[in-house]
Parts: C-alpha cells; sequence; structure tokens
C-alpha cells in the first residue's frame, strides 16, 4: 500500500534501466582526484567546472547526444546534505541514476525526491519529468514513505482555509485513517461541551465550521503506548485580540502543528511499527462573532484546572490543554506534542531550527541523536521552573498570556506542563511549520519539521525492545 497513493502524487523514483544515464555528484577534491571517467573529466575541464555546491552541467556524447550530468556538492557536501534537491529542476526529461563517493546514497537520492515537491492544487498540472533510479543498498520503502510524510504535511499546511478548515482537516485526517486500516473518531461542536472539552469548545465557537476534536487509533494493544497531539488551528485571526494585517498572511499555517503529527503518524502506519498509536488533534479556527470569547474571561479546562484568558491570540495552547489533559488520562508511554505555538521560539531560534521541551533526559539525548542523524534539527530549550510564577493568575489557576513579553516559548511550554501529569515521558515541540526562503529540497511555503528526528527514535524504541 504505497503511501503515494494517499497522497495522490507519482513517486519520483523508478528502477535503473539500461538507458539511464548518470548524474556524477562531486565535490571539488573529487575533480582534483581523478574520480570521474576521462571524457567527463575533460568536459568539465573545459567548461570550467568547479563542483560548487548547486553547479549543474550537461555532458554531450560522442556524437552530441545528452550522455549524463555533473552536480557539484561543495568542498563541505554535509553542510547542504539536501543540495540535491536542485536536480529535480535541472534534469532534462528521461531516468537517471547518481554517482558519488562524497555522501550516502539514500541521502542523495532523498535530497532529489524533496525538490521534486511542487503545490500545484490551483494550478495546471505539471507532471514530474526526471525520475531517479535508486541503486542497491537503499531502503525503498523507507525513502519513499519519509517523503511521502513531508509532502503530506507540506500539502496540508499550504492548502488555504476556505479548502483546509476544520471540516476538511478531518476529511484528510479520517483519509488517512482509511488508508492505513486505523479507527478514527470525532467530537464536534456543543457535543465538546457534553463530554467536558471546554476549552476547545470555546476557541472555536465563533467559527461557521464547528470546533473538533479528532483521534485515531491504530496498532497493537499491548505494545508500547505512544500519544501524538497536533495544534489544528486552521486560521488563526487573533479572536477579538485581532491580528495586524500583515501578522494574519501565514494564519493558516496554524495547523502545522496537526500536519506534522499526521505526517508522522503516516511514516509510523506505513512502516508497520509495533507501538499502540494514537492521534488526537483539537481543529478550530479562530474566528471572531458575537460568541467569541473574549480577554478576562475565565474558563474551567477538562483538567479541572481555571485558566484566565489575558489575550485570545493566545488560543493554542487553550486548545492543546484539553487535548493533552485527555490523552494524558491513559498515561502514554510516550506522548508528543506538535504546534505552531509561539513567535518567540522564532525570535530565539529562527525559522529553520524548531525548539523542543521535555524534563526527560534520556528523552532528549536520543532526539538529539537522531536529528543529526537524519538532518532535521531541532534544538532543546529549558522548561524553567524560575517562570512557572509567570504563568499564575490573580483571579484563575493560571493564565493564558503572562506579561511581560519575555520567555515567550517557556512559558507556554509551562502552560501545557500543567496538562501533563501521567505520561512516562512528554516532549513539546514549538515549530514554525514554513519555509520563508527558497531552498534546493524546499520551496517557499509549508514545511515538516522534525517528524524524521522522532520518526526515527520511535523505530530505535520499538527496534531496542
Amino acid at each position: 500500500m504505497s503511501p503515494y497513493q494517499f497522497i495522490d502524487r507519482p513517486s519520483p523514483f523508478t528502477t535503473k534501466s539500461a538507458g539511464s544515464r548518470p548524474v556524477y555528484a562531486v565535490t571539488p577534491a573529487d575533480l582534483e582526484a581523478g574520480s570521474l571517467p576521462e571524457k567527463v573529466a575533460g568536459w568539465a575541464k573545459a567548461a570550467g567546472f568547479k563542483a560548487e555546491s548547486g553547479a549543474f552541467l550537461l555532458v554531450p556524447g560522442a556524437s552530441g547526444e545528452l550522455s549524463a550530468a555533473l552536480f557539484g556538492l561543495g568542498a563541505e557536501p554535509a553542510d547542504a546534505p539536501f543540495a540535491t534537491g536542485k536536480l529535480a529542476g535541472s534534469l532534462p526529461a528521461g531516468d537517471w541514476h547518481l554517482e558519488s563517493t562524497a555522501l550516502a546514497a539514500e541521502k542523495l537520492a532523498f535530497g532529489f525526491g524533496l525538490g521534486t515537491y511542487a503545490f500545484t492544487r490551483y494550478l495546471k498540472d505539471k507532471p514530474q519529468e526526471a525520475k531517479l533510479a535508486l541503486g542497491e543498498g537503499i531502503d525503498a520503502a523507507d525513502l519513499e514513505r519519509r517523503l511521502a510524510a513531508v509532502f503530506l504535511a507540506r500539502d496540508l499546511i499550504n492548502t488555504p482555509t476556505n479548502d483546509m478548515g476544520p471540516e476538511n482537516l478531518e476529511a484528510a485526517f479520517r483519509a488517512l485513517g482509511k488508508h492505513y486500516g486505523a479507527e478514527v473518531s470525532s467530537i464536534v461542536g456543543d457535543d465538546l461541551l457534553a463530554q467536558n472539552f471546554p476549552l476547545i469548545h470555546t476557541v472555536g465557537r465563533a467559527s461557521a465550521q464547528a470546533p473538533r476534536l479528532l483521534e485515531m487509533r491504530w496498532g497493537r494493544k499491548g505494545a508500547k503506548t505512544i500519544t501524538l497531539v497536533g495544534k489544528g488551528v486552521c486560521f488563526d485571526t487573533g479572536g477579538l485580540d485581532i491580528k495586524p494585517a500583515a501578522s494574519m498572511l501565514l494564519m493558516k499555517k496554524d495547523m502545522g502543528g496537526a500536519a506534522n503529527v499526521m505526517a508522522l503518524a503516516l511514516m509510523i502506519m506505513d512502516a508497520g511499527i509495533d507501538i499502540d498509536l494514537r492521534v488526537l488533534v483539537p481543529a478550530v479556527e479562530n474566528s471572531i462573532s458575537a460568541n467569541a470569547f473574549r480577554p478576562s474571561d475565565i474558563y474551567r479546562s477538562r483538567k479541572g484546572i481555571t485558566v484566565q484568558i489575558d489575550n485570545t491570540d493566545a488560543e493554542g495552547r487553550l486548545v492543546l490543554a484539553d487535548a493533552l489533559a485527555y490523552a494524558d488520562e491513559d498515561a502514554p508511554e510516550l506522548m508528543i506534542d506538535m504546534a505552531t505555538l509561539t513567535g518567540a521560539a522564532r525570535v530565539a531560534l529562527g525559522p529553520d531550527l524548531p525548539p523542543f521541551f521535555t524534563d526527560d533526559e534520556g528523552l532528549a539525548a536520543a532526539f538529539y541523536a537522531t536529528s543529526v542523524e537524519t538532518d532535521d534539527p531541532i534544538w532543546r530549550l529549558p522548561l524553567f521552573k524560575g517562570y512557572e510564577k509567570d504563568i499564575r493568575s490573580r483571579a484563575a489557576e493560571i493564565t493564558n498570556a503572562p506579561g511581560g513579553g519575555m520567555a515567550g516559548a517557556i512559558t507556554a511550554a509551562l502552560f501545557l506542563k500543567r496538562f501533563v501529569s501521567n505520561a512516562k515521558s512528554w516532549a513539546h515541540f514549538d515549530i514554525y511549520g514554513w519555509r520563508p526562503a527558497e531552498r534546493p529540497h524546499a520551496p517557499v511555503g509549508g514545511e515538516a519539521q522534525a517528524i524524521r528526528a522522532i520518526y526515527a527514535h520511535i523505530r530505535n524504541l520499538v527496534d531496542k525492545a
């Protein structure tokens, strides 16, 4: 059951055929060492090809036909592990295969695959012309599921809210579950109040599309229990504390946490990892209407903690609070939440390095190791207890928006931590979910972050067990 069937995209890969042409991915040192075939090396020298990162050169054959291509990896290929993404838009139509000793073949192929992505839902389809043959020793199935997961996250985030509101997100969630035989359910509208999810209802009640809590269960009962929770704010106006227009332009991406946990679930289910998986997504739109929640309102959460609303634009932590409390009731062995939560995280680490928070030292070390292994960068920030006083409120137990404007990513994580008490291990990822500048392996737009590192960690957990 190919993951490409679910995301409705053709695979960028093929099997090597007699007509497949080589792409020599080389460093400047490779050129000096004379590792290229004589005719290719001669053409490279004549054309002034220096193998700088991203440099590209087509190589003719003896009769003028296209026989090969050269691609530069630069002097330090590890600094740009997915530079081969540029090949996807450079190679002419046909079958190609990579020849290189500078980087692992799988990493070069994955970079190429990432570079084939384009969001074409509202444009005429652009056929994928160049195909890359995968060499021996590559786990093609795993490479393809990781690539499909990235494409799913990008597609979901890139889709505007008129086609990706809470109802549409539920449809995508259900389609994913159906593809892998998972059990999917939802609690919608006023049923959220009846079943004690007051904060999810509060944030989403002003939207034309009812708020909802989506739940997916898959795997073997009795296996290691892992729960994923993703923030699904399909659009965030800021509520009555309305955002300025410039700050609202990217708010279709505020369901990036949901998109990323769905993509992570795709990899887990497609690989058939032996766990008991649960995925929760509170799906809402933070809109403005006569029944919108207000600054200074106080609400009792599912966990019983009372929360004062000091800013309606700090809504993500509210919907996550109820979802985390619900997930925590089952005391999972590992619980991970992902959210496009705070601008403070981006100020601290920028758009490409998402922070994570955990008080489990072993988990933090394992995440760092897999992030290096997978070239999926993350960085740990502290759950600094000295800032817990900042989330206290005079009229309620806690506030959703501490004053002062400092350590916003940390105080948000401390807020969420109040709703987790039974899970054996918990980690919170404050992702951006967006690529603000084009890279060889990614266009401007929605992006998968941290999920390849988390997926590798979960595979390691099961393999060790």
